[in-house]
């Protein structure tokens, strides 16, 4: 058997040699990563008491206590559209009020339903043309734009669209979007 030489070092298995170099390359490779990650700021980290500014929420905008509360639910630092019910459409649809101990688990199922993990603005739908988008929970948005340039969300119109809080693109919404099902509890919730 011949013995190779690599840059004059004397190999018994050349295939070792690389399995040696490959591991101690990928350590290397995941140390100065674990290195990075920890100097990550924590500023940048979303956590789940993140707050918006309370001065850019109500800033014009048909939003009101239960939007806020719906908002506030949604990372800061990252891109949604959020298919948001009026105030008025919440206590017509919804039936909540500021004293309900449910209303933080409605607003939680509702946030599902209408909110996208992406930018949907006003501009890019074209009249009468129909995009389907899924909502964070899964959900199906049948999206458009009617004749009066506002957006129509599975059948639910839009009172005013394209506000931008932070990264979060709202288009506020004469309605509530969601799904059969979690509307049929409500109203079984009502009957009783």
């Amino acid at each position: 058997m011949r013995r190779r030489k690599i840059e004059g070092v004397k190999l018994k298995n050349p295939v070792t040699f690389f399995c040696t170099i490959i591991a101690v390359t990928f350590t290397i490779v995941q140390i100065i990563s674990m290195l990075q990650l920890m100097n990550i700021s924590q500023s940048t980290i979303s956590s789940p008491n993140s707050k918006i500014p309370h001065d850019n929420l109500s800033r014009g905008a048909n939003i009101g206590e239960f939007g806020e509360m719906v908002i506030k639910m949604l990372p800061e630092d990252l891109a949604f559209t959020l298919f948001l019910p009026s105030e008025e459409a919440i206590r017509r649809e919804l039936r909540l009020d500021r004293n309900d101990s449910n209303s933080y688990a409605i607003l939680t199922r509702i946030l599902g339903f209408s909110a996208v993990p992406r930018w949907i603005s006003s501009v890019e739908l074209e009249f009468g043309k129909q995009k389907i988008y899924d909502s964070i929970s899964g959900f199906s948005l049948y999206v458009w734009k009617d004749i009066n340039e506002m957006m129509v969300v599975n059948g639910v119109v839009s009172d005013q669209v394209d506000l931008k809080i932070e990264k979060i693109l709202v288009h506020v919404m004469n309605g509530v979007v969601m799904d059969a099902e979690f509307e049929q509890t409500l109203h079984d919730e009502d009957d009783e």
